[in-house]
């Protein structure tokens, strides 16, 4: 095969993923990638959950002390970086910055909020309805009502403001930061038995101390981070291009990651279909619907789900760095102060929580809105 032979063969597998059929598998591996974590020690309807897993590394980190969601959690360092490689191997690693961050990091700490009132971010609903998690269903129409929400204030004009390029280390910083943690794991693993190893946390029971292999782990999250910066795999995304522009082509994605991980469940034996005892769940309807309206105003505002938000940190996005940043501390809100829901139902705050942070969501959404000429 001649150079231009290869080069052109090389151009259409990278032209593949911006394809309806590209986006379409890249979902569905997501899907079956997911269920097999859940069978091989993730949570379960919890094989992938950007937002727990950053509830579980600020756990880890000892940012907030449930002793049942402490783990660092190698998926979200491979999506980082796993997304890093895929932009620098195809040029398209540019660090950025300064568009609105103070506000990102709000929007990131609240859209945190929402989720762990749900409990669970918009891949974890679709993972939990793909389980059979009736719940689901409520939250995944909390957030098509939020992603609307939040595309009503795009079409009025709302503008975080344009971020300019930087430096590269400003792309660098979280990414490196992700080495850090993967640094952690190997000089403080867990001992049997022990909550503590050096200056991490490690649950002993609950969701925090079910996990795959820590290579299995990190393997699948950098396949994931580099499959998702190629297609532009994006939940809020999915729904706020059919609202605003009636366009399905990442919608394609999400149903196939819901399709591909329903049918990984059935033949794995892991659909259970019902609303009562679900796993890592609460049949408070009311709140499942309103925690996931939050959640996804802020991801509309901020300008893409949890996931998303990890990738483009990856190909330097310093705005969607500090918008991750937000999102870990907010789970330290959430369970530090009451916030965070449990099987029993919603914390002793978590209402309050969810009103407070619609009001400063819609705050931002009507202050920060370009005026017409």
């Amino acid at each position: 095969m001649g150079i231009k032979q290869r080069g052109k063969t090389m151009g259409t597998f990278v032209q593949f993923f911006a394809t309806r059929r590209g986006i379409a598998l890249v979902g569905a591996v997501i899907g079956i990638l997911a269920a097999l974590l859940q069978k091989w020690g993730n949570p379960a309807n919890m094989g992938i959950c950007v937002a727990c897993f950053e509830r579980d590394i600020a756990g880890a980190l000892g940012l907030h002390r449930a002793a049942v969601v402490q783990y660092l959690r190698p998926e979200i360092i491979g999506f980082v970086l796993g997304s890093m490689a895929a932009a620098y191997m195809f040029r398209e690693f540019r660090a950025r910055a300064g568009s609105a961050p103070i506000v990102r990091f709000v929007l990131g700490a609240f859209a945190m909020i929402g989720a762990l009132v749900f409990l669970g971010c918009p891949w974890r609903a679709a993972l939990r309805l793909a389980g059979g998690d009736g719940n689901a269903i409520l939250g995944l129409l909390g957030l098509v009502g939020g992603v609307w929400i939040g595309a009503l204030f795009l079409k009025g004009g709302f503008d975080l403001g344009r971020s300019q390029r930087t430096y590269a280390s400003v792309g660098w910083l979280l990414p490196l930061v992700m080495l850090g943690f993967l640094a952690l794991l190997f000089v403080f693993p867990q001992s049997a038995g022990e909550e503590k190893s050096g200056v991490l946390f490690y649950s002993l029971k609950g969701p925090g101390s079910m996990h795959a292999p820590l290579p299995v782990s990190l393997g699948i999250g950098l396949l994931v981070g580099f499959l998702a910066q190629r297609s532009r795999f994006c939940t809020m995304g999915a729904i706020r291009d059919f609202v605003l522009f009636r366009q399905t082509h990442l919608l394609g994605g999400f149903a196939a990651l819901i399709v591909a991980a329903f049918l990984s469940n059935l033949a794995l034996g892991q659909f259970h279909p019902g609303f009562a005892g679900q796993p890592v769940a609460h049949t408070m309807g009311l709140w499942n619907f309103a925690g996931m309206v939050l959640a996804g105003l802020a991801f509309a505002l901020a300008g893409g789900c949890p996931g998303r938000q990890l990738f483009l940190a990856g190909e330097g996005d310093g705005d969607a760095a500090v918008f991750v940043l937000g999102m870990i501390t907010g789970a330290a809100f959430a369970h530090n102060f009451g916030l965070a829901s449990s099987a029993d139902g919603v914390g002793a705050h978590g209402i309050a929580g969810v009103v407070i942070g619609m009001l400063v969501c819609l705050f931002i959404g009507f202050t920060m809105r370009k005026q017409s000429a």
